[in-house]
């Protein structure tokens, strides 16, 4: 009798989750599209500030975009965000744990990638794309498999990138917005894609203030390198 109360509470959150709040641009907006919107927002603004609790907001905001696009018919997009949760608990330990082992401003260093990595990651998102789009193409009634699986691939390395701190991630997530944008309208998720049209702009205002971080630590490093 207990479990039975549990599904079935259970079943009334997903129902109200995905109830619609409002109607944006002739399609409905659920709430759980509000819930992604609003931790989305608040999740790049901290990492663009190089904030840690950015990584526990994300994760409620990967439980929020699985569901609603598991209902959007995203799926590739539904195991991201899955992923999306795995890593987020790996960045947050390594962001705490790299600030305390390497200074005493509680900032994990910001670092480029070298060319190897540059040159790795971009085959790994084009290897792992065609891949994903092959599999959602034939397993699946997805009617997006190609942007979905880059998407999917090329989220995984930007937040790899995010959770090393690596600057060049911010390019990644650019590519990835400016690819979901369109995506999503398509989908009839247009808060969420107005949500990526911000993630956008908040992507171009992290890259210009991480940069200005890492030029600004860049003479402090120098200095204190003693001359063999």
């Amino acid at each position: 009798m207990t479990i039975n109360k549990d599904v079935d509470a259970m079943d009334a959150i997903l129902d109200w989750m995905n109830a619609p709040a409002a109607d944006l641009l002739g399609a409905p907006v659920s709430w759980i599209e509000v819930i992604g919107f609003v931790t989305g927002a608040a999740c790049v603004y901290g990492v663009a500030r190089q904030r840690a609790w950015n990584w526990p907001i994300g994760i409620i905001n990967n439980v929020a975009f699985m569901i609603l696009f598991f209902g959007a018919g995203l799926y590739g997009e539904t195991l991201l965000q899955a992923v999306f949760a795995a890593v987020s608990v790996y960045g947050w330990y390594n962001w705490v744990r790299g600030a305390r082992e390497t200074n005493s401003t509680g900032d994990l260093p910001i670092r480029d990638a070298g060319p190897r990595e540059l040159a790795c990651g971009v085959g790994a998102v084009a290897l792992a794309t065609v891949a994903i789009a092959m599999i959602l193409t034939h397993g699946t009634d997805s009617e997006v498999p190609w942007p979905d699986a880059f998407v999917l691939a090329a989220s995984l390395l930007a937040t790899y990138g995010q959770a090393r701190k690596i600057f060049q991630h911010w390019y990644a997530w650019i590519v990835i917005d400016l690819v979901s944008i369109p995506l999503y309208f398509s989908r009839g998720l247009n808060l969420t894609a107005i949500l990526y049209m911000g993630f956008l702009a908040l992507c171009i205002y992290g890259l210009v203030d991480w940069k200005r971080t890492r030029n600004a630590a860049a003479p402090a490093a120098a200095a204190g390198k003693v001359p063999a």
